[in-house]
């Protein structure tokens, strides 16, 4: 994550990489998850969510399936919803996250942000692999990221 950040900022695509470094932080200092290994997607983000109407109707692409933290799915929050809606949705998650599951929940959503970030701009560049769709909604979730952690 950190050689995406410096990557990122070295590009002038982060504007605030101190505090994304520190959300990371934060995240990598959380007590681990102690609980039951619970089934993951390992891979939410926008080209695997389906949406109708502007509403998430369906999730694609099971290829990263496996049991762990719920805090590496709970990340895809930040990603893949709209301004205001990251709280409700943790909210009514079932069951409800703990803060320290959020504070890991949030370092994932960083990496996953950045590499949108990175692979967007890739794509504006016409690089291999670059895909200019996923830079803006990486830049709205690091947004996200920034505006609940402070």
């Amino acid at each position: 994550m950190i050689e995406q950040l410096d990557s990122a900022a070295g590009l002038g695509l982060v504007p605030d990489p101190g505090a994304v470094r520190a959300v990371w932080e934060d995240a990598a200092a959380a007590p681990g998850w102690d609980g039951p290994a619970l089934w993951l997607h390992g891979d939410l983000h926008p080209a695997n969510v389906l949406t109708t109407d502007g509403t998430v109707s369906g999730v694609v692409d099971f290829g990263d399936l496996f049991a762990g933290d719920p805090a590496f799915d709970l990340a895809s929050a930040w990603i893949l919803l709209p301004d205001g809606a990251v709280d409700r949705f943790h909210a009514a998650y079932q069951l409800a996250p703990d803060a320290a599951t959020l504070r890991r929940a949030r370092g994932w959503a960083v990496g996953r942000a950045l590499a949108c970030i990175l692979i967007g701009d890739a794509g504006v560049r016409g690089q291999p692999g670059g895909k200019p769709t996923w830079g803006p909604p990486g830049h709205a979730a690091l947004r996200r990221l920034l505006a609940t952690a402070r």
